[in-house]
């Protein structure tokens, strides 16, 4: 049917920019033209994907949230585990079966190229998960791309149109967490396979469709990415028409274009923008607690960093209270171990090495380093929320070290080429950072530190492997009670301070601007962003 655009006044146009303002009522259904709810979030990056099993950055895993869901869901403002696409499910004694029961009539979108003929049901969960209709792993989906899921899953069987068995190799106490990861999103495998009959099956990662609030309408990269509002989603309409991701990776322009209202919501402003947002009244601040750290990686297989002497005195020559005062200022705890300080199960009270330079400078005499060091120091090119001011903290770090006879060549590179180069372990130190993925103690300890993460193309950047650490992590892995596992997680703790693969810097404090219309936004610990209850006030 046509579609009837709205009109827009010229001053609308300025506010927006003219070339989003047309994108914006390109998307406007016919029905809501004359009074359409379009929100603009000023985000900061491009994501490299939209397709959930190929996605590895939180900015991916942000713009993948309003198109699909998950199996379970972190409730708002929270960690929490609540039902989303499975209504409830059982777990069997041993810790190794989860029984899903599947919400019905859950409609998928549509496209210009794809229309469903069913529901989702049982068929979509085996497909997701990268299995076939006999339960077996890897046969349907190749591109799947949650490894340490993929090592745990011995099966996923139906057992009827709207139950699924999750069979694991072992007991997982992260698996729900896990699974309510973007990552892990229930995707069509009726649309995939409709995509490989028409020999265009490239069109299933970049033209993505699932059953979430928003369907999918455009992406330019670098420029913004649109959705409209899924008319047919199992929990409602949502309140808005359209949404919009500008992307915006300077926080500087982030932040005028609020103030400007060409965007109504905006990722991440500086700390040093607090001040100037409260004093707007047109304008509101959002903080919680994040689930995120920022950190120096040592890599621990270059000499002399292969010496933990020499490790140690890179923790006790870094000033960290300066950094925090200079680039969280008010916003950030320090961080002395790989967890978070809002994590339930950071010992970092009891862990931290003194800011000492001279004790420092005998660990190093100690341990034959002398003067005439030379170490390359990589920083990420652009803020990130974990490391507001990278460049400055290169800087910081740099003079620390300088006067104890280490020189530092400060590099970047484009965030690609900088973040494969940590992965690849191509750096000898590098600030790097993460944002949690699922709130459980696993998604650091394990994913940033464990022997397997020290293999090629793994995230554990400092390349560290201790045997005893991992036996703790592996055991807090089969404890399902929260006091028991901190416990495990305590003692992985002492063995990273001992060892000291990391300078831990900072736990930063998310933030989050928006204009004062914009109603029911929440933030999470994790990070990210959430439009699917939100409205605007008229």
């Amino acid at each position: 049917m046509p579609v009837r655009l709205p009109v827009l006044s010229s001053a609308r146009i300025r506010g927006l920019g003219l070339g989003l303002a047309l994108a914006v009522a390109a998307a406007v259904p016919a029905t809501a033209a004359t009074a359409a709810k379009t929100l603009v979030f000023c985000s900061q990056d491009s994501p490299e994907t939209l397709s959930p099993p190929l996605a590895a950055s939180s900015v991916a895993m942000d713009a993948i949230r309003p198109v699909f869901d998950t199996l379970v869901a972190f409730a708002p403002g929270t960690t929490d585990i609540v039902p989303s696409l499975a209504t409830h499910w059982s777990i069997s004694p041993d810790g190794r079966d989860y029984t899903f029961h599947l919400r019905e009539d859950v409609a998928f979108q549509a496209s210009e190229a794809f229309t469903p003929t069913r529901a989702m049901d049982a068929a979509d969960v085996i497909f997701s998960f990268g299995g076939s209709a006999g339960g077996e792993r890897g046969a349907d989906y190749e591109e799947f791309r949650d490894p340490g899921l993929a090592g745990l899953l011995e099966s996923v069987t139906p057992l009827d149109d709207h139950t699924v068995r999750f069979r694991l190799k072992r007991s997982d106490a992260a698996l729900l967490a896990q699974l309510a990861m973007p990552v892990n999103s229930i995707l069509s495998a009726e649309y995939r396979h409709r995509m490989v009959q028409q020999g265009t099956p490239e069109r299933f990662d970049e033209r993505p469709i699932g059953t979430g609030p928003f369907r999918f309408l455009d992406f330019r990269q670098g420029v913004a990415i649109r959705y409209q509002a899924f008319e047919d989603h199992w929990r409602g309409r949502p309140k808005l028409d359209t949404l919009v991701f500008s992307i915006t990776p300077t926080a500087s322009a982030r932040l005028q274009k609020l103030k400007a209202g060409e965007c109504q919501v905006s990722a991440t402003p500086n700390p040093g923008e607090i001040a100037e947002i409260a004093a707007d009244p047109s304008l509101r601040l959002f903080a919680i607690s994040g689930l995120s750290i920022g950190y120096l990686a040592i890599n621990t297989t270059r000499k002399p960093f292969d010496d933990v002497r020499v490790r140690r005195a890179l923790n006790m020559a870094i000033d960290r209270e300066a950094i925090l005062s200079a680039i969280y200022p008010g916003m950030g705890t320090r961080a002395d171990t790989p967890l978070p300080s809002a994590s339930w199960a950071s010992a970092g009270a009891a862990q931290a090495y003194p800011y000492a330079p001279e004790e420092a400078r005998r660990l190093l005499i100690e341990a034959g380093v002398t003067d005439g060091l030379k170490v390359d120091l990589w920083y990420p090119p652009d803020d990130r929320s974990y490391n507001p001011d990278a460049r400055r903290m290169a800087r910081m770090i740099a003079s620390d070290l300088e006067p104890l006879g280490i020189k530092v060549v400060r590099n970047s590179a484009p965030w690609e080429t900088y973040w494969r180069k940590l992965m690849n372990g191509e750096t000898t130190l590098a600030l790097a950072g993460w944002i949690g993925d699922n709130g459980d103690p696993d998604n650091f300890m394990a994913t940033l530190l464990s022997c397997a993460g020290a293999a090629r193309g793994g995230h554990n950047v400092a390349r560290w492997c201790d045997a005893g650490y991992d036996t703790l992590i592996e055991r807090a892995r089969q404890v399902t009670d929260r006091t028991a596992r901190a416990r495990i997680y305590a003692d992985a703790q002492a063995i990273f301070h001992e060892q000291a693969p990391w300078v831990p810097i900072a736990s930063p404090r998310f933030l989050v601007a928006a204009r004062a219309t914009v109603m029911n936004f929440v933030m999470n610990p994790l990070g990210f962003h959430d439009f699917s209850a939100v409205d605007l006030a008229e």
